[in-house]
């Protein structure tokens, strides 16, 4: 019996099974409230967790061809793995203060390493990648335009609750506006990865106005309307943190197209946001930003206007939290049942969160678990920046400038929201980061010879 070609390998049945169910796990995921529900969780890594066991067993019978990215990407792998380990420590030796929340964070940190390793396995063709990147973008799409609708329509949706911002099918504004960050990220990668260099001629324009990137700008404006209508500043400013700071270095890599690349970043922000989003609650958000006050103020030894963010307050009385166990952490999932012990008066409201991931990450792992996460973000920016220094592939650069935006944009937000605490943002921010080492050793797709 011959060996199977590339091209057979690549089009097998069980192949292209396992890349379909894992977009459709990575859809999915935002529509239960963010999958922030201990049954979401459970499903997702129960299908995370059957689709790895079927990959499993489809590479020991070599019926999948070795991807290029699975060895560049095991230093990350092997970080995910001794976080997991860590968690699995502090949960067997009861260094934890609540022991169900902590074997609640160890099932999710089981998913998103075999996600992880999914993605770098299933999508290492050129082919594949640009449907990952469309597939987030069709997901952000779909969730700005129903949390639009309602929001414009007044309906009470699924959730049963009105409200002013959009949320989409997220609890929490900010929730939705960290996922659209992300996805707006890949969607600018993707038009980035896609565009022509070539001389301009009528027939580009007839394309350009009429075919895949026309609806690829439209999908972008979909849900910039959407991210503006969150009213998330934390959102909105970290959106626009990853589009200058990536941008800057995008445009002054690449020096032979740099007016074009100019162009495109500048029409993002001009005609997306300055222009279409004057209807649909700019406005009000600017407003929102410039009335924010972290503290009181006091005159003559008395308050004249309250603080309009506590969060400030709950990052403070949250630090003595981390300090009391810095290197082994007070359990992962915790933060909820230590937080009260150390809360002050003025801290009414119950937070089962820290409203900033860094410091819930350092309060429940303690550095033996912050360390490897934070080693593994940092590489999967190298692999990014990589991708965009690099001048030979125009698809690569573009690849790697969505998933830098995406990275830094979720960690711009991280530090006053709790994106990384919502399955379907840490689910997709990994994804982001698998991507990043894509962008690098993804392989070009082979034309199929016609048989003489």
């Amino acid at each position: 019996m011959e060996p199977s070609s590339p091209m057979s390998v690549e089009s097998s049945p069980l192949d292209r099974t396992l890349v379909a169910l894992t977009l459709v796990i990575l859809v999915a995921l935002p529509l239960p409230v963010g999958s922030n529900r201990s049954w979401a969780i459970g499903l997702f890594t129960l299908l995370i967790g059957v689709t790895a066991v079927l990959w499993a067993v489809g590479h020991w019978r070599g019926v999948f061809k070795e991807s290029r990215a699975f060895k560049p990407a095991l230093p990350m792998v092997a970080m995910l793995l001794f976080t997991q380990l860590w968690v699995a420590v502090q949960w067997l030796s009861d260094l934890t203060m609540d022991s169900g929340a902590t074997a609640q964070a160890l099932i999710k940190g089981v998913g998103y390493t075999l996600l992880f390793l999914l993605v770098i396995n299933l999508f290492h063709t050129r082919k594949r990648v640009t449907l990952l990147l469309g597939t987030l973008v069709v997901s952000g799409t779909l969730q700005a335009f129903y949390g639009s609708f309602l929001t414009l329509s007044g309906f009470e949706g699924l959730l049963g609750m009105k409200s002013a911002s959009t949320t989409g099918t997220f609890i929490n504004r900010n929730s939705l506006a960290g996922y659209l960050g992300m996805t707006l990220a890949a969607g600018i990668g993707l038009l980035l990865a896609l565009r022509d260099t070539s001389a301009f001629t009528w027939a580009k324009l007839i394309e350009l106005l009429m075919g895949p990137k026309a609806r690829l700008r439209l999908a972008l404006v979909i849900m910039v309307i959407a991210l503006v209508m969150t009213h998330s500043r934390g959102g909105n400013t970290s959106f626009f943190i990853g589009l200058m700071v990536v941008g800057a270095v995008f445009i002054l890599r690449n020096k032979e197209n740099r007016m074009r690349n100019s162009l495109i970043l500048a029409s993002l922000v001009l005609i997306d946001v300055m222009v279409i989003s004057q209807y649909f609650g700019l406005e009000r958000l600017k407003d929102r930003v410039m009335s924010t006050q972290l503290t009181d103020t006091v005159i003559n030894g008395e308050i004249v206007q309250k603080a309009t963010e506590i969060r400030g307050d709950v990052f403070m009385y949250a630090l003595p939290l981390a300090q009391d166990k810095p290197i082994i952490g007070q359990g992962a999932g915790s933060f909820e049942a230590v937080f009260p012990q150390y809360s002050g008066e003025d801290i009414r409201l119950h937070f089962d969160l820290a409203h900033n991931d860094y410091i819930q990450f350092a309060v429940e792992y303690g550095a033996l678990g912050m360390v490897p996460l934070a080693l593994f973000v940092l590489m999967a920016l190298y692999w990014a920046f990589k991708a965009i220094w690099q001048q030979r592939s125009l698809y690569r650069g573009g690849i790697g400038f969505g998933a830098a935006m995406g990275i830094i944009a979720m960690l711009a937000h991280a530090t006053v929201d709790f994106n990384l605490q919502i399955p379907a943002n840490a689910a997709t921010f990994v994804v982001l980061c698998a991507i990043a080492v894509l962008a690098n050793h993804h392989r070009k797709d082979r034309r199929k010879r016609p048989e003489l």
